[in-house]
């Protein structure tokens, strides 16, 4: 059975009707990937207005790993939001929070005593961290990474690296200091070299935090060098610095654990959390060492929304999910079977020099020349626009927009697995112009 259908040409006529009337009152820096508009979604599968159905392997930028509209999560939904839509927890507070906290500070790695915060974005978590290491150390100071995006607010905007379309001229936040990242296919820095380039760039008795994603995320799914992490960990608590985790993306099982950290044993001091935290709802939450929390004045931390708590229910039954589906044992299951065909693919493929990543975080990336890893952006995005075409909606990711990765639902059948990475290998083979070697051997 074939889950893709392709009905109409791309956009179909519904979509250039909505898009033209989209013209007249949607902000034009709302800039969307897709070209088609969504009807339903159900699991990895999206329909659009046109009755086209689609393989959803970006997973709404990564915040499905229990798919589209799970079933248990909308009947929460659909219950919380009969008793009640809101309550900020600061003034009258409820269950489904505090469930929600305990059911994270139980999974939460380490053996100090854990708390929980909630708020709407993943911005707003980092932003949060952020605050919390700045009251708790007395320090302003704030060292993230090369490649790293951490958000769109001023400060994570100026955490983050990328400068077009992310930072364009809206000005930046002070005391935010960028380390290299350690890349042998860019750079001849170390995990040893850590510590010297801390102090190379900054008084570390000045910094409060150092922020890294396990896994980086839009800058292309970096997967740190062994003893990177130990070596971060070691280091901020040599200087009382707080080590922070963004997993607003590798976190809730992509990587095959719950935290990507767990897959270098470290405990940072706090973690921050979104997307895939609420199937899709606007939730955020910062977990980590209560002693940083208990810190804080009262009230110091907040926001009106955040934690909303029809998000926390739809939370709660995430988590559920991902234990009762043993979603941490399918990215791995699902990984071995997307690794296996990716590296097929630079097998046969020369544009393609990269497959990396943990998991079902995997990642290709597409370079002209080896030896100067200059990046391939043509070719990558060619391959992103031809298997939407075909029915799969693809993330691109990387500072110079050459790598593809996967954020898909971890809920995927294997049959849709194989057939949406068979549509991706047929638009690598149509963009670069060769046949994928099974086509010439029925030749």
């Amino acid at each position: 059975m074939k889950h893709t259908l392709i009905k109409t040409e791309i956009p179909g006529p519904k979509s250039r009707e909505l898009t033209a009337r989209r013209k007249a009152c949607v902000a034009s820096p709302m800039e969307s990937l897709a070209p088609f508009y969504i009807k339903t979604g159900h699991g990895a599968m999206v329909e659009d207005v046109d009755g086209n159905r689609f393989l959803d392997f970006t997973g709404g930028w990564g915040c499905l790993v229990t798919g589209h509209c799970p079933k248990e999560v909308v009947e929460a939904v659909k219950s919380q939001a009969g008793n009640f839509l809101h309550s900020d927890f600061t003034v009258v507070p409820y269950e489904s929070w505090i469930e929600l906290s305990e059911m994270l500070v139980k999974k939460t790695p380490g053996k100090s005593d854990k708390a929980a915060a909630f708020f709407n974005s993943g911005a707003e978590a980092v932003e949060n961290a952020v605050k919390i290491a700045r009251g708790a150390t007395r320090r302003r100071s704030i060292v993230v990474f090369e490649g790293a995006f951490h958000g769109r607010t001023v400060l994570t905007m100026t955490m983050t690296q990328r400068p077009m379309p992310y930072k364009y001229i809206f000005g930046t936040a002070p005391d935010v200091y960028r380390l290299p990242y350690p890349n042998p296919r860019k750079n001849r820095y170390l995990p040893e070299d850590f510590e010297r380039l801390l102090l190379e760039t900054v008084c570390p008795e000045d910094v409060a935090a150092v922020i890294i994603e396990p896994i980086q995320g839009e800058g292309g799914f970096n997967v740190p060098p062994e003893g990177f992490l130990q070596e971060i960990r070691r280091v901020t608590a040599k200087y009382g610095v707080l080590m922070v985790a963004d997993e607003v993306q590798s976190g809730y099982g992509r990587t095959g654990k719950f935290f990507a950290i767990e897959n270098w044993g470290v405990e940072p001091d706090l973690i921050t959390l979104g997307k895939s935290i609420a199937a899709g709802l606007p939730l955020s939450a910062v977990v980590g060492d209560k002693k940083y929390f208990d810190l804080l004045p009262k009230s110091s931390i907040g926001s009106t929304f955040g934690g909303n708590p029809v998000a926390c229910a739809a939370a709660v039954e995430v988590i559920k999910t991902i234990d009762r589906e043993k979603l941490l044992e399918r990215a791995l299951y699902l990984g071995k079977i997307i690794r296996r065909r990716f590296e097929g693919l630079k097998e046969k493929y020369p544009e393609i020099k990269e497959v990396r990543g943990i998991g079902a975080m995997l990642a290709i990336e597409f370079i002209k020349d080896e030896e100067t890893w200059s990046p391939d952006t043509e070719t990558c995005q060619k391959v992103i626009q031809e298997a939407r075409n075909n029915g799969v909606i693809l993330a691109g990711a990387g500072l110079n927009k050459n790598v593809i990765r996967l954020l898909l639902p971890l809920v995927i059948t294997d049959e849709q697995l194989a057939e949406g990475l068979d549509i991706i290998d047929k638009a690598v083979a149509r963009v670069t112009k060769k046949q994928p070697e099974r086509a010439k051997t029925k030749k």
